[in-house]
């Protein structure tokens, strides 16, 4: 960050304004409504800054913002000059008031504009009594804490508050009826040990954070505990509560890792302790990511269990690339494999050699020549055009497009660096569309690599 968000308590302190104007006035204003005492000049003073807590310049003179800013800094204040970012030792963010409710928006600087218009978006989404609703929270936080010890169940009984009945009479202005259903959910949690937890098996997408389904992203922000795969990127990750804690319980070839029975044994302790559980898988849980084995087991203990799905690899890694998997003209079915575990399936490699089909290989990059071997053996023609795309839809996607003949050779630069990242090999005449931009394949086999570049 390039800015530390706080929210400063300046009940009764001393801030200098200096300046007059709108500016000036909008600075004073705002800060004395947080209950500042303020003390406006025009030219600053060294006795003007003694015991200041904050100083705001808006003089509209650049010569004079300068000068007041330096005798900020002589005197060890912290400054917001008006308009000259390089001047502050702070910033104002856009603010949305509620209340108790206060959401500041910032971005460093750069676009006062683009602050404004998302504080707007942000104040059409914000219930107009969301102040009202953490008055009644702050009234019962202190009988919460006392009767309701564990961290998760106390998490719990928040949601229900937010989300539930009281939260719905409170942001109706029922005030009274709020509180009695609150103090109707203490008595109940006074006498119970607490349900189970529950778990979330969810779907964590191709890799772009953006691609998250909303509830995936909710449910980030309400787990106790996270145990995610290794292919699941960090940027998801940093969507997670930061009190939440983060287990990777990831499989990758040639690494030590989990075993599966460990991991739902795993997951099957923390919903019985009463944790919020996500089990967070990349793409869709139930595309090769065992997530039924996994809600099998959970099923098999009694345990509450819900899943919720992703964009799997395929669709976000052809949609990056502009590739359609299916096309009127050049594919009529397309079909989901993986790479490894290939052995002992040769009777469908045929039906997938057949023409107009888009074939969608996963982990298939370190099996890239029996992948190719097997649909040549198939009836493949060799010149069919393929696609590897290793990190599709992140900032660091790669992208190789050739002929299935080249295809091993292809995936040499997609397995033999020691950071190499998840990959998907896409075959099919829909896989020639990546390389649109590019030089057209011709008949003979050729491979081309690029860096694609992600908006």
């Amino acid at each position: 960050m390039k800015h530390l968000p706080l929210f400063f308590d300046l009940a009764g302190r001393r801030v200098v304004v200096v300046g007059q104007g709108p500016a000036a006035d909008r600075r004073a204003d705002l800060v004395r409504s947080a209950g500042a005492a303020v003390y406006r000049v025009d030219t600053v003073a060294a006795a003007d800054l003694v015991g200041a807590t904050a100083v705001f310049v808006a003089t509209g003179d650049a010569e004079r913002d300068a000068e007041a800013a330096q005798a900020a800094r002589v005197a060890r204040v912290p400054v917001n000059v008006a308009d000259r970012p390089a001047l502050c030792d702070f910033i104002l963010p856009a603010i949305v008031d509620r209340d108790e409710v206060v959401v500041a928006v910032s971005t460093g600087g750069a676009s006062p504009t683009l602050a404004t218009v998302l504080r707007a978006r942000i104040e059409a989404v914000l219930p107009e009594r969301i102040g009202a609703l953490a008055r009644l929270a702050a009234i019962f936080r202190t009988q919460v804490n006392a009767l309701i010890a564990a961290p998760a169940r106390r998490r719990a009984f928040w949601r229900r508050f937010v989300e539930g009945p009281a939260g719905r009479l409170a942001l109706a202005g029922d005030e009274a009826g709020a509180r009695r259903v609150v103090l109707g959910e203490l008595d109940t949690a006074r006498h119970s040990e607490g349900p189970a937890g529950i778990a979330y098996i969810v779907g964590a997408g191709p890799g772009d954070p953006d691609l998250l389904t909303l509830r995936a992203a909710r449910l980030l922000q309400e787990a106790d505990v996270i145990l995610h795969d290794d292919l699941v990127s960090q940027a998801i990750l940093n969507r997670a509560r930061r009190d939440a804690e983060l287990v990777s319980v990831g499989k990758r070839k040639g690494r030590a890792s989990w075993a599966q029975r460990d991991i739902e044994a795993e997951l099957v302790r923390r919903v019985r302790a009463g944790q919020t559980v996500v089990r967070l898988k990349a793409g869709d849980p139930f595309i090769f990511g065992r997530g039924g084995e996994e809600l099998e087991a959970l099923r098999a203990a009694g345990l509450p269990v819900s899943v919720v799905p992703g964009i799997t690899a395929a669709l976000g890694v052809a949609a990056s690339l502009g590739i359609p998997l299916t096309h009127r003209q050049l594919a009529s079915a397309v079909t989901f494999v993986t790479g490894h575990g290939a052995d002992g399936r040769e009777a469908t490699w045929p039906a997938l050699a057949a023409n107009g089909h888009t074939i969608a290989i996963y982990m298939g990059a370190t099996e890239a020549q029996s992948v190719r071997d097997r649909l040549l053996d198939a009836g493949t023609d060799p010149t069919t055009p393929v696609a590897i795309v290793e990190n599709g839809t992140r900032p660091d996607e790669r992208v190789s497009v050739g002929r299935l003949a080249d295809l091993a050779r292809l995936a040499v630069s997609h397995t033999s660096r020691g950071d190499a990242g998840p990959s998907l090999i896409l075959v099919g005449e829909v896989a020639a569309l990546a390389a649109r931009h590019e030089e057209p394949l011709s008949a003979e086999p050729l491979a081309t690599e690029r860096l694609a570049q992600v908006s």
